[in-house]
């Protein structure tokens, strides 16, 4: 571990953004800026209820969860062809690389597109094809998880799985998004069994807007690894004790958490009460087109609100190497980019 050097606070930003760092809480489609919907709207002949780039930026006013998902789900209505899920995915992967994230875990959701006849094959090959050319062009590691849409029923998550499996090399594990309240994790157990028979990585989104209880679920019934988003989960003491006795990471996403009154201030954030309690915290954009920031954004604004210095940057930085899925020889490679960026900071 690096010797962590006392940092100025004006200094910080620029550690926070030449730092590397993994992302693990990135919802592709939620990656596609108005730009592009509008560029895929235009190409694809497909129309949206909306008269200009600036007026759906201004839609971007979220009250919860659910505001965003409507018009999530319409800016993805605009993606049709391989082609499309390709330059979405390779905007974002130059994105990352800008912000210096060195390895992210894609999620997607394959059910938002064949419910509109778009093929699995489309999906997961044009997402595949800019993971290979983002290493190669970019220097950025991708993969990809595979999400459950939770308002809709566990049958069609099978159905989903069942399609899906023919290019099951293509993806390393499943997630579970979209409403969370009144979809508890349990809802979905049998097919998370099914995923971990197949080897699958296993997360779920949990405690952003729903209780603790979904954790504890999530954790007991589905198994998962980690636990997307998880804020909630510091009501609960005992849920507290065993994320950390277990070292459950949990992939926390800030600006999202304001942009849909999680916290009503960025200020009032618990990151740093996670941190101190000894829990796996990780940074994350979530979806960054519709929340106003990818990850240096998260960073920066988080810590010039709560107060965090450089001993934090560097444990939230190193918790993403530890809480992603690469091999133990990935984790020491990037821990040790890490170090390097600090002793030289």
């Amino acid at each position: 571990m690096a010797t962590i050097p006392n940092i100025p606070a004006g200094r910080l930003p620029q550690l926070l953004a030449r730092m590397p760092k993994a992302e693990l809480h990135i919802h592709i489609e939620g990656s596609l800026e108005p730009e592009l919907i509008f560029e895929m709207s235009r190409r694809n002949g497909v129309a949206i209820p909306y008269a200009s780039v600036d007026e759906l930026r201004r839609a971007y006013a979220f009250t919860n969860l659910q505001s965003f998902l409507d018009i999530y789900y319409a800016g993805a209505s605009v993606l049709l062809k391989e082609q499309d899920f390709y330059d979405m995915a390779m905007a974002y992967l130059k994105r990352a690389q800008a912000d210096n994230v060195v390895h992210a875990e894609l999620f997607f959701d394959p059910q938002t597109h064949t419910a509109r006849g778009v093929a699995m094959e489309t999906v997961i090959n044009g997402l595949h094809r800019a993971t290979v050319d983002g290493a190669k062009q970019l220097g950025v590691d991708a993969s990809l998880i595979l999400c459950f849409l939770r308002h809709l029923s566990e049958q069609d998550a099978f159905e989903t799985l069942e399609q899906a499996l023919p290019w099951r090399d293509k993806f390393i594990g499943v997630g579970l998004d979209s409403s969370e309240v009144g979809h508890p994790p349990e809802k979905f157990a049998k097919v998370y069994a099914r995923c971990r028979e197949l080897g699958l990585h296993l997360v779920a989104h949990a405690g952003e807007e729903g209780p603790p209880a979904y954790v504890w679920t999530a954790l007991d019934l589905l198994k998962v690894e980690r636990i997307d988003h998880g804020v909630q989960s510091t009501k609960d003491p005992e849920l507290v004790k065993r994320l950390a006795r277990d070292r459950i990471p949990l992939t926390v996403c800030p600006l999202s958490n304001l942009k849909l009154c999680v916290f009503p201030k960025l200020e009032m954030h618990n990151i740093p009460q996670l941190l101190e309690a000894g829990l796996v915290a990780t940074v994350n954009s979530d979806d960054p087109a519709y929340f106003g920031g990818y990850m240096n954004e998260n960073f920066v604004q988080t810590f010039a609100a709560t107060g965090m210095g450089a001993r934090e940057a560097y444990q939230l930085a190193k918790n993403s190497f530890d809480a992603s899925f690469v091999d133990a020889a990935a984790k020491r490679r990037y821990t040790d980019r890490l170090d390097e960026a600090f002793a030289n900071a």
